[in-house]
């Protein structure tokens, strides 16, 4: 069955993409078109070009510090890290593509911050597109395209339903990281060992995506929405990747269930 696949930003909570790709596959989805912000432009590209394993493999063997390592802090007052050594160390074995080349039709979203909208990619530098969507204002610098300063396309649309390309591929699902914190993942409580400030402030900007989110699937009504609890992990803990790979299969499988129910009963 032919799918369309929406991925939401959200950090490392991303990973779970890979698990929610894998699942749709295994149970014979064909993904004909994806659109991503963020993270999730990472992931969906990566698998539009048919090299999703290969970055699936390598995230594997990252360790916490490993993770810090790729971390090139940086002075300038735009951001405290450059994002180059993470991309550069991808691109040691993953080759740029341009996205039109790609054999999956793909859409990235970024945020033009001076001119406060959305920027859309689907020609051009896969890796350039993503750097543009995953730039967190105030940690990564923002890119520089034409007359456009863009940042992280989550600010503008964290869920980009709104830019498939091939919506038409029904149903169209969409994988939400931004979805309401549950009990069974307790990070966030655990995190006010780092100061009361850093904690409100991180629950004041999952808050805010996770209502944006709401409102955009209210709007664009996808068929199937797989929803990642915003707590699950903190936004850097890229070593968790094996936590992270199944929670997005057991949430998918679940969603694809439910679905095939509502069908069944309809």
């Amino acid at each position: 069955m032919p799918v369309s696949l929406v991925l939401s930003s959200g950090g490392a909570r991303g990973i779970a993409h890979i698990g929610a790709i894998k699942v749709l596959e295994e149970q014979g989805y064909k993904i004909n078109s994806i659109a991503g912000s963020s993270i999730g432009s990472l992931i969906g590209g990566l698998h539009a070009m048919g090299r999703l394993d290969d970055f699936t493999d390598w995230l594997q063997t990252l360790t916490k510090r490993d993770v810090f390592n790729l971390m090139d802090f940086t002075w300038s007052s735009a951001g405290v890290m450059k994002g180059e050594r993470v991309f550069n160390k991808i691109k040691s074995f993953i080759p740029d593509m341009l996205i039109e080349n790609m054999p999956i039709p793909f859409a990235v979203v970024s945020t033009d911050i001076l001119h406060h909208r959305e920027i859309v990619f689907t020609t051009g530098s896969f890796f350039d597109a993503v750097r543009a969507s995953i730039a967190i204002p105030g940690v990564f610098t923002p890119v520089n395209y034409m007359d456009n300063t863009l940042v992280d396309g989550g600010v503008a649309n964290p869920l980009p339903l709104n830019h498939l390309q091939h919506a038409h591929a029904k149903p169209v699902i969409a994988i939400n990281l931004n979805a309401p914190e549950e009990d069974e993942f307790s990070l966030l409580k655990a995190s006010n060992k780092y100061g009361g400030y850093l904690t409100m402030t991180q629950k004041a900007v999952l808050t805010m995506l996770g209502k944006i989110t709401e409102l955009s699937i209210a709007l664009y009504k996808p068929d199937i929405v797989v929803d990642i609890p915003r707590n699950v992990v903190g936004i850097w803990d890229y070593h968790k990747t094996e936590l992270l790979v199944e929670v997005g299969r057991q949430r998918t499988l679940k969603a694809l269930i439910d679905y095939k129910k509502q069908l069944a009963a309809s």
